[in-house]
C-alpha cells in the first residue's frame, strides 16, 4: 500500500499545501511549507468550545491528556448507533455487513494514515497502553530470556515503563534506561553505548507527553536495528502533530491512541510488521480470534483478527475513522506548522514572566509547554486558573521518572491543539500573572 497524496475535501481547509514541514522524525524540513488554517472555522467544529466554565469562556489547554471532538466525529458515532449498529464479522444480514465494512474501512484508512504496508498490520485495541501491553505479553515473552536487555528512554509515560518492568520480572531480562540531558533531549552517545548484542528490544516515545520533546525516531530505530533489536515506538502523542510514516521510520511496532487525535476514548491501534504479528501468539482468547474450536484443539484466526478477541468498540472505530478524515481534511502539515507558530508565541510570552522555569527546551518540540512557577505549587495554580475557565494539566503527567530527573514533584503543562488560538494563549499568560499577584 502506498499513501495517497490526496486530501478529502472539507469546509475546514483554507488553502492548499505543498510538501511537508516535518520529516518522518517529526522535525522541520528545510523546504517547509507554511501551513494555513482557518482557525475560526475549525473552532466552530468543536461544540464543547462554545460553553463557559465558571462564567468564563473555555480555554482548553490539556490536549496532551485528551483532545476535544469535532462535530464530524460526534455525528459519526451517533449515526452508527442510529442507523448502522450491529455486530461485525459474524452476521449475513445488511446491518452486520454494513458495520463490518465501516470497521474494516477504518483499518484501511489508518494503515494509509501512518504508512503501513497493508491493512492487516493494524490491530485495534483500547489505546496505546493496551497496544504496549499486547507486545510485551506476546512478542516480549516469546523473545526475551534471562540476561537479555530492554532499553527504554527516561522520557517515557508510565504505560511504556511498567509493562516492561513486569516482563523483566517474569523473564529475568534487564531494563536499561536511555538518559536525557538538561534540555530534555535523548543523549544519543549514551544510547549508542547502551546498545549491545544483549539488547533485544528498544522502546521510546515519538513525542514526550511531559516535555514535548520530539525524539529522533528514525535515527534511534536505525541504531537499534544495527544490533538486531526490535523497536516499539509509543506514538500516542505523535499522530496528531506530524505526519507519521512507519515504513520510513523502520520501526517494528507503533502505537496509536484515538483520543489524542480528536477521536473517541477507549480506542486505539497497534501497528506491527506483518511477519512479526504472524509469529506472535494471541493476546486474549474468545470470539472472532479463532478459526475453529473443539475441546481437543483451537486454531486461531488470521492476523489481525487473531488479536481482536470479543466484540470490539465498533462505534469507537467508526469515530476514529471520522477523526482521521478530519485531520486529513485540514492536513497534518498545516496542523504542525500552525501549532509550531502558536508554541513559539506561547513560549516567548511565558518566558518573560518572572519566576517561570521551563522544562523541556529541546530544539525539536511539539506543542507542549511545561514549567514551574516560583512560590506557587502546580496544583494550586491549576485550581486558580480553572476559576478563569483555563484548563491545564498539573502534576507528574504519568511520567514520574521525568520529574525525578529534574528534581521536581510536578509541572504546569499547557498542551496546544489545532483549535487553540492566540486568545487562548494570551488568557493563559494573563492567568499566570494573576496567579503571581494572588499568591504573592
Amino acid at each position: 500500500m502506498t499513501r495517497s497524496d490526496t486530501r478529502s475535501s472539507s469546509d475546514v481547509t483554507t488553502g492548499a499545501l505543498s510538501g511537508s514541514n516535518r520529516s518522518v522524525d517529526g522535525t522541520p524540513t528545510a523546504d517547509a511549507a507554511e501551513g494555513i488554517v482557518d482557525i475560526e472555522r475549525i473552532r466552530r467544529d468543536f461544540p464543547i468550545l462554545r460553553q463557559e466554565v465558571r462564567d468564563k469562556p473555555l480555554s482548553y489547554l490539556d490536549n496532551a491528556a485528551t483532545t476535544q471532538k469535532p462535530q464530524q466525529v460526534i455525528e459519526a458515532v451517533a449515526r452508527y448507533y442510529f442507523r448502522e449498529n450491529a455486530n461485525i464479522h459474524r452476521g449475513v444480514h445488511h446491518l452486520s455487513q454494513l458495520a463490518t465494512e465501516k470497521y474494516e474501512g477504518v483499518r484501511r484508512s489508518l494503515a494509509n494514515f501512518i504508512g503501513a504496508s497493508r491493512p492487516e498490520e493494524i490491530v485495534f485495541v483500547r489505546g496505546a497502553t493496551e497496544a504496549i501491553n499486547l507486545v510485551a505479553s506476546t512478542y516480549g515473552r516469546q523473545h526475551l530470556a534471562a540476561g537479555d536487555e530492554v532499553l527504554v528512554s527516561h522520557l517515557e509515560h508510565h504505560s511504556n515503563i511498567v509493562p516492561w518492568q513486569m516482563l523483566c520480572e517474569n523473564t529475568g531480562a534487564v531494563l536499561r534506561v536511555i538518559p536525557i540531558d538538561e534540555s530534555g533531549q535523548i543523549d544519543l552517545e549514551a544510547y549508542r553505548a547502551l546498545l549491545s548484542e544483549r539488547t533485544r528490544l528498544v522502546t521510546f516515545a515519538h513525542i514526550s507527553n511531559a516535555l514535548g520533546t520530539i525524539l529522533p525516531v528514525q535515527e534511534m530505530t536505525a541504531l537499534a536495528k544495527s544490533v538486531g533489536a526490535a523497536v516499539l515506538i509509543d506514538g500516542a502523542q505523535g499522530t496528531a502533530h506530524s505526519r507519521v510514516d512507519v515504513q520510513a521510520i523502520g520501526c517494528d511496532f507503533y502505537t496509536v491512541s484515538a483520543h489524542k487525535m480528536y477521536g473517541p476514548t477507549g480506542i486505539g491501534a497497534l501497528y506491527g510488521r506483518h511477519q512479526l504479528l504472524e509469529e506472535m501468539p494471541p493476546y486474549q482468547g474468545g470470539g472472532d480470534m479463532i478459526a475453529s474450536v473443539s475441546f481437543e484443539k483451537t486454531t486461531y484466526n488470521h492476523v489481525p483478527h487473531k488479536f481482536e478477541a470479543g466484540t470490539p468498540n465498533i462505534a469507537g472505530v467508526v469515530g476514529f475513522g471520522a477523526a482521521i478524515d478530519y485531520l486529513e481534511s485540514i492536513g497534518l502539515e498545516a496542523i504542525a506548522a500552525y501549532e509550531n507558530n502558536l508554541l513559539e508565541h506561547a513560549t516567548e510570552r511565558v518566558q518573560r514572566i518572572e519566576g517561570v522555569r521551563l522544562y523541556g527546551t529541546a530544539k525539536e518540540k511539539a506543542s507542549i509547554l511545561s514549567f514551574t512557577l516560583e512560590g506557587i505549587h502546580p496544583h494550586d495554580f491549576g485550581t486558580f486558573v480553572d476559576q478563569e475557565g483555563v484548563a491545564v494539566r498539573v502534576g507528574h503527567h504519568c511520567a514520574q521518572p521525568v520529574m525525578e530527573r529534574f528534581g521536581i514533584p510536578a509541572t504546569i503543562r499547557a498542551s496546544l491543539g489545532l483549535y487553540n488560538d492566540r486568545n487562548d494563549v494570551d488568557r493563559f499568560v494573563q492567568s499566570i500573572e494573576d496567579a503571581r499577584e494572588f499568591f504573592a
